[in-house]
């Protein structure tokens, strides 16, 4: 059999590099390119930290969504989301244009604000765009991965444990509910035992890279994360 031809592409910088460069990806990736680029003076980004719109009017949105993200700006950490376009987008985007080939993904609107914006735009298929890309399971919801996952026995990472269904008829793992960038602090602040404190138990040796020798121990102290 021929050996397929694959160009391995390896990042332009390693992770710890680019936390050093660019810091940390927090709340979100929306709020967090939105600090990085007020910290440069851009209009737009204090506009929406300060809760306005462009002509200097108002904004419920922009007061509900980014207003308590503001003391960020004032931290003596980096705060932005390059880290996903470098480590991730770059990557497959050099590969895209080296193959020719156009991706399909697996992401669902109901993930995030921005990929439900994205699939009402654009549908599952945006052929027609600069990149284009297939989103099959855009409309689907958890419960219907994890249905589909146990009808048809599809193996999957011991880390989400098991598929169990709850009183009221919903499934849900009884490990982790989802895995991303493994130090990513996207969102911590939300739950009651957070992504880090899990991560502690399960992989201690990756617990301590991350919070001593990455940092982020300092930088979830500063946002008040329990880790």
């Amino acid at each position: 059999m021929d050996t397929p031809n694959v160009t391995v592409l390896q990042p332009r910088m390693r992770f710890d590099e680019v936390v050093r460069e660019y810091g940390w990806c927090y709340p979100s990736k929306d709020v967090a390119n939105t600090i990085y680029y007020a910290r440069k003076g851009a209009k737009y980004a204090l506009d929406r930290l300060n809760g306005v719109n462009a002509d200097g009017s108002s904004s419920k949105y922009r007061e509900r969504f980014y207003v308590k993200w503001r003391y960020l700006l004032d931290s003596p950490f980096k705060i932005s989301s390059n880290c996903c376009g470098i480590m991730k987008e770059a990557p497959l985007d050099k590969y895209q244009r080296a193959s020719g080939k156009y991706p399909i993904v697996g992401t669902m609107a109901v993930e995030s604000e921005r990929r439900r914006q994205a699939w009402l735009q654009t549908g599952c298929n945006n052929f027609d765009s600069k990149n284009p890309v297939s989103k099959p399971l855009s409309f689907w919801t958890n419960d219907d991965v994890l249905r589909y996952i146990r009808d048809y026995n599809i193996p999957i990472a011991s880390v989400y444990g098991d598929i169990v269904e709850d009183k009221k008829g919903r499934l849900r793992t009884t490990g982790e509910t989802r895995t991303g960038c493994t130090f990513c602090p996207i969102g911590c602040h939300r739950d009651k035992v957070n992504r880090f404190q899990r991560l502690a138990t399960t992989h201690p040796k990756l617990y301590d890279y991350c919070i001593n020798s990455l940092r982020l121990g300092e930088f979830l102290d500063y946002i008040g994360v329990p880790y």
